[in-house]
Formats: C-alpha cells, structure tokens, sequence
C-alpha cells in the first residue's frame, strides 16, 4: 500500500495541507477530504464533465486529474464563485433560467462556463454550444442551459455584471 504524502492545496482561496496516496484524484480529494460536494462524480472517464472545477483559469475534469498536479496552483469549485454570500451570475442565471433541472450536472456546466467566458466574454450562441459541447445533460435539450450561459455574456457585454 503506498504511503499517503502531505500536500498543500489552494482550494477557493483557502489553503488545505491533505494527506493523499499518488494516485488519488482531485475528485475524491475535494469530496472526501474538503467536504466540498458540489463537484459531482459523473462517468469516471472524463466525458460527461460533472466534475469540472476551474485551475489556473482553466476548466479540468477532476475525476482526470492527479490530486499532484493540482498541488502548487489554484482550485476553483462551484463553491468558491459565490462572493460575499452573493451568487455567482452564471449561478443566478441558471437558476432564473431554468438551466438545472434534475441538478446534477449544474456544477459543472457553470464551471466550464465560468472558464470560458473569462476568456472569452462575447461568444455567440454557436460558440457557447460549442464551449460546453464536453458537458452531457440527461434532462434537458440544453437550451435553456445555452439561454442561461448567453444572458450571462450579455450582462458582461453592457457591464453589468462580471
């Protein structure tokens, strides 16, 4: 059994020293040892994007990533974007959209999304599609999820909101 070495991570502008085995996965390490359970356990394999979290500025799956690459950089969950007790507008956007419907998906399609309009802030309702194409919804034609993420891009088109 390998040994478990202690880790420092930056998880939502937090620092965690955790003990973890080579080969955990930053999934299991944000759900059991953060007790942050808003990153949900889809498929396992990297393709239905439940468990997106937000590194650097970019979107990874983490059911993909070695908890040791994720050490010495910055880790975003669907729980750090709210500030000061306020919701993130894509989450407030989902919501009065109607772009969550059984939920479990939510997370990580407003983190693929949060990602991606921070790099790009304008797209078009093709680019969106085509943004969270690697996110799978078992409820929903995905539409009202697109009209949530462009409301969204709007808003930060007439500075609104960001």
């Amino acid at each position: 059994m390998p040994k478990k070495k202690l880790i420092n991570l930056q998880v939502n502008g937090s620092a965690y020293e955790v003990a973890v085995r080579p080969y955990d996965v930053l999934l299991d390490v944000i759900r059991e040892n953060l007790n942050l359970t808003g990153t949900k356990r889809g498929c396992d394999m990297g393709t239905c994007g439940c468990c997106t979290v937000i590194i650097d500025g970019r979107a990874r799956l983490s059911c993909l990533t070695p908890v040791l690459e994720a050490a010495g950089h910055e880790v975003t969950t669907i729980e750090g974007l709210k500030c000061g007790g306020e919701l993130h507008p894509l989450q407030r956007a989902f919501a009065e959209h109607g772009g969550s419907q059984c939920g479990f998906c939510t997370a990580g399609f407003i983190m693929t999304s949060k990602a991606y309009l921070d790099q790009r802030p304008h797209p078009s309702r093709d680019e969106i599609e085509e943004a969270i194409s690697g996110n799978l919804c078992r409820c929903t034609g995905y539409i009202k999820i697109v009209d949530a993420i462009e409301a969204v891009a709007n808003l930060e088109k007439n500075n609104f909101a960001k």
